[in-house]
């Protein structure tokens, strides 16, 4: 463990995040609205910050080693944090405190969607493009930004990498070289992001909203420039560009990247997890269609119109509406709710469990009771007919048992805090999923709880976005013991 290491590399991060200040400042001078120096003064704290803690410990130059990715990751989500909330913090016309401040940053930065603000509409354009950014930023991971650049700082890149990379997948490279890979996955992302603008400004949006939505889109975070979200363009062909880059953007960005380089789409139709993912979505939209056309809230198109999105927004983990879920009929809230605890592919930008875990407990599940009728015979358990290892099937299983446990522990604090039940264990699960909208009490916002509770969701969006186990590990004794 080299501390040192950690904190010369968080000051050299530090001093490159500064720059995502000031494309709020340019914002601000086109729409004129007098806010550009909280942007100055937050990039120059940003900088000088991280040139101080370089300058402090910029002789210690030895290898990094797995241990210190893991402790730069947690201390760069922590720092950013912090420093996003500076912007939020000096506007005077939001008002907001520190622990509401830090909630939207990293809300923002970790792509939860979760807010405590109310009349987002009248807000200044460039604190409503800074939250789209934040966004933006966090989706594919800043680590993974600063992995393709920290070569050219003299510092090495696969611990951090292995460390933030969402998934069961952490060690599979996509090229032979660290800093091609991160490249290669911004270049996609990037490349998605502008698609989506120009499909959105074509289908009506202005340029600000169209580059704003295109941010939270293809980062699946859900903030908006609007209060009613997406149902503010009330637009069917804005909600079908919404859904298919939600969609994309919950598949692993490995299988864009082999799309892009081999030319074509037919290895997505042969990847087992996509065709898992995709059939839930579509089960689930129907199950959905049929109970709001039963229950007569919509009936024909407008009602599977309506499923399809919110299905796609909430199990995506994106967090757009296009109407108030959560006041549906029978149990539709509930359901469509726990499809984000299944959340997006592996390798994706999206949150909760990944689809890719959920369905190896199935089919261990499922070879468990092939079990109990051939207690001899040999199961084994394949992804894209490929065998594979007790290891990875045990490590999914682990993962699972501490997520359920931190996930009633959370949920217990958060009733002891004052809230329901309802309202407690959709906070949480909003949070460690990465989601945002809940229900009860936090279906609209969550400027109305503690100040206690908030801090703790923060830690529960870092927890989730940093796939629990990179974040814990730093709490065990043997990760501090030489």
């Amino acid at each position: 463990m080299h501390l040192q290491i950690a904190f010369r590399i968080l000051g050299s991060l530090l001093m490159t995040f500064s720059v995502t200040m000031l494309p709020p400042v340019i914002v601000s001078v086109i729409y004129n609205d007098g806010i550009w120096d909280i942007f100055l003064r937050a990039f120059a704290i940003t900088f000088i910050s991280g040139l101080f803690l370089w300058l402090l410990f910029r002789k210690h130059q030895a290898e990094m080693r797995i241990k210190d990715g893991f402790v730069v990751t947690f201390l760069f989500y922590l720092a950013l944090g912090v420093v996003g909330a500076l912007p939020l913090v000096q506007e005077s016309g939001i008002q907001l405190s520190w622990p509401d401040a830090l909630f939207e940053s990293f809300s923002g930065l970790t792509t939860t969607g979760a807010t405590i603000l109310t009349n987002i509409d009248s807000l200044p354009k460039s604190i409503l493009f800074y939250r789209q950014q934040l966004q933006w930023f966090g989706g594919m991971g800043i680590i993974v930004l600063a992995v393709a650049i920290l070569p050219m700082l003299g510092i090495g890149g696969m611990q951090l990498y292995r460390a933030e990379t969402p998934g069961p997948m952490k060690d599979s490279k996509l090229t032979p070289r660290i800093k091609e890979t991160a490249l290669a996955l911004w270049s996609i992302y990037v490349g998605l992001t502008i698609a989506c603008a120009i499909g959105y400004w074509l289908a009506g949006m202005s340029g600000f909203d169209a580059i704003c939505h295109s941010f939270s889109t293809v980062s699946i975070g859900g903030f908006s420039t609007h209060d009613a979200s997406i149902g503010y363009f009330d637009s069917a062909l804005i909600e079908s560009i919404a859904i298919f880059f939600m969609i994309l953007s919950g598949i692993n960005f490995g299988l864009h990247f082999f799309a892009f380089k081999e030319k074509t789409i037919y290895h997505y139709f042969k990847d087992d997890e996509v065709l898992f993912y995709l059939m839930i979505l579509s089960v689930s939209t129907l199950v959905v269609t049929a109970v709001l056309t039963v229950e007569k809230v919509y009936s024909g198109d407008t009602a599977f119109r309506m499923a399809l999105f919110e299905v796609v927004s909430i199990f995506t983990t994106t967090g757009f509406a296009t109407a108030d879920f959560s006041s549906w009929p029978n149990m539709l809230p509930v359901l469509i709710f726990f499809g984000a605890f299944t959340g997006a592919c592996a390798g994706s930008t999206g949150g909760g469990l990944k689809v890719m875990r959920v369905m190896l407990i199935c089919k261990q599940g499922l070879r468990e009771i092939h079990r109990l009728i051939h207690p001899n015979a040999i199961f084994p358990i394949k992804i894209n007919k490929r065998p594979v290892s007790n290891n990875i099937i045990e490590s999914v299983w682990g993962f699972f048992s501490i997520y359920v446990i931190i996930f009633l522990f959370m949920t217990l604090a958060m009733m002891y805090s004052g809230m329901d039940f309802l309202t407690a264990f959709s906070a949480v699960g909003a949070s460690i999923n990465n989601l945002g909208p809940g229900l009860g009490d936090v279906s609209d916002h969550y400027g109305d709880i503690t100040d206690s509770a908030k801090l703790l969701l923060c830690f529960a969006m870092m927890l989730g976005r940093l796939e629990i186990f990179t974040l814990l590990v730093l709490f065990t004794p043997m990760f501090w013991r030489k």
